[in-house]
């Protein structure tokens, strides 16, 4: 696929504070949950009282076996996103983005003439507990969800959902591994895929110059996707790449993988991490490859305006001049206005992207005449590319019921388009190019679309 790149506009804008940590797979240092009663109860619950045995129905939906969730004529609307564990930050501009959407539709009068109920489930950083919430909400008969945050969380769960039928819409998984996998048409996400933030890195670092790029990576479906993505572009740049290495971000050092990048003629670097991060640029200034040696670029997780002072808390100037690319939501100053006024949180980051799941999949609904899965699943796409324009769920939903087809205006800015697996997500994303300054903070050079 033909990618267009092209300079849309200046813009400053605030870090996103280790945001894109939504992309990855997260840590997995929660700890473990008590077991449910389901999993204590499966084996000898039948034993000690037979009366209980015949509803299977009531079992969770374990992987490929067969059970739907059949709608019943109310939405049940689920949400898998960090309540605890280490991107618990990530947890509070998506979970009540989502209750705001819920307020706005039953305020309009619900979906299909019912009010449309929340149920709650917390990813944790760990897939344990991510697949056990997924489980619980199948067994509570929700319809969709809404998550998770991180990429490798979804992925620990997505063949349970979408085998029992149940929609699932991200507002923050940009692993590429989505957009051809099998989920038989009921995976969705509002953030657009890393496979087209690596056309926009690589640009900015042949832009600088450079023909002979090292990349360091973390070892995981992020990681290894936006490296993919990043040299991919680089050779069809005409640039060479020195060396491509993925690392464990749970290692103790880094220092075997910097000597590789030294070792191997590179002329700049680029570094897709998270917060061990901090630790590798700290290691490679003291080898002689920090951004007073050689160009340094990174992604959207190091996109913060601390990660010169956890580089060196006593030079804050260590990365002048790294530069690299971060998402940016082209949301609705509007809403972000209004989000941050009505749930007091300073922080929007994805909250346009899950306000868009929960309304789409409302929209959907009402658009399929029913709260079944895969119904809901044949409208997502539609739902924002028809006839007629509209802002708000109750205006989309009278444009339905007139007989019109919709095109819902995203507070997000996004379009969903269906990919050659049958899932749907924006074909299209804008990216800050951040550079970090003397006094370590960053600020935005441009703004830059990249398309399939």
């Amino acid at each position: 696929m033909k990618r267009s790149l092209w300079l849309r506009r200046m813009a400053a804008v605030t870090a996103l504070a280790l945001a894109a940590a939504a992309c990855g797979n997260g840590d997995d240092t929660a700890t473990e949950p008590e077991p449910t009663e389901e999993e204590t109860g499966a084996d000898t619950g039948a034993e000690e009282e037979p009366a209980e045995e015949e509803p299977a129905e009531e079992e969770p939906a374990e992987e490929g076996d067969g059970q739907a969730v059949e709608g019943d004529g109310v939405l049940n609307l689920g949400y898998i996103l960090p309540e605890s564990g280490p991107l618990a930050f990530l947890g509070p501009p998506q979970i009540q983005a989502v209750e705001l959407a819920i307020a706005d539709i039953n305020a309009a009068g619900g979906v299909l003439g019912e009010d449309v109920t929340l149920e709650s489930g917390d990813e944790a950083g760990d897939t344990t507990i991510a697949s056990e919430s997924a489980q619980r909400l199948i067994g509570a008969n929700v319809n969709a969800v809404i998550g998770a945050a991180a990429s490798g969380m979804s992925l620990s769960f997505v063949d349970a959902l979408t085998g029992a039928g149940v929609v699932q819409c991200s507002a923050s998984n940009t692993s590429p591994t989505f957009t051809g996998g099998d989920y038989g048409g009921l995976y969705f996400r509002t953030a657009p895929t890393d496979a087209l933030q690596g056309p926009v890195l690589a640009e900015v670092i042949v832009g600088d110059g450079n023909t002979n790029p090292a990349i360091m990576a973390r070892a995981d479906d992020y990681g290894q996707g936006l490296m993919d993505a990043t040299v991919a572009e680089l050779e069809a740049q005409g640039a060479t790449v020195a060396a491509a290495i993925t690392y464990d971000p749970e290692a103790a050092n880094f220092e075997a993988e910097v000597n590789q990048v030294a070792q191997s003629g590179a002329d700049s670097v680029a570094l897709i991490a998270f917060d061990e991060g901090a630790q590798i640029l700290a290691t490679m200034v003291e080898a002689g490859l920090g951004p007073q040696n050689v160009p340094v670029y990174g992604a959207d997780g190091l996109a913060s305006d601390d990660l010169a002072g956890l580089v060196d808390p006593n030079d804050e100037s260590i990365l002048e001049g790294m530069k690299g690319t971060r998402p940016s939501p082209d949301a609705d100053p509007e809403f972000l206005s209004r989000f941050q006024d009505e749930t007091g949180l300073s922080d929007t980051t994805y909250a346009a992207q899950a306000y868009d799941c929960a309304m789409i999949i409302a929209l959907a609904a009402e658009a399929a005449g029913s709260d079944d899965g895969a119904a809901i699943a044949g409208e997502m796409v539609n739902v924002t590319t028809g006839d007629t324009e509209c802002g708000s769920f109750e205006e989309c939903r009278d444009a339905l019921e007139a007989g019109d087809t919709i095109a819902y205006q995203t507070v997000s800015g996004v379009v969903l388009t269906e990919t050659e697996s049958g899932n749907g997500e924006p074909e299209s994303g804008t990216y800050d190019v951040w550079e970090i300054g003397s006094d370590g903070a960053l600020s935005s050079l441009e703004t830059v679309e990249s398309n399939f």
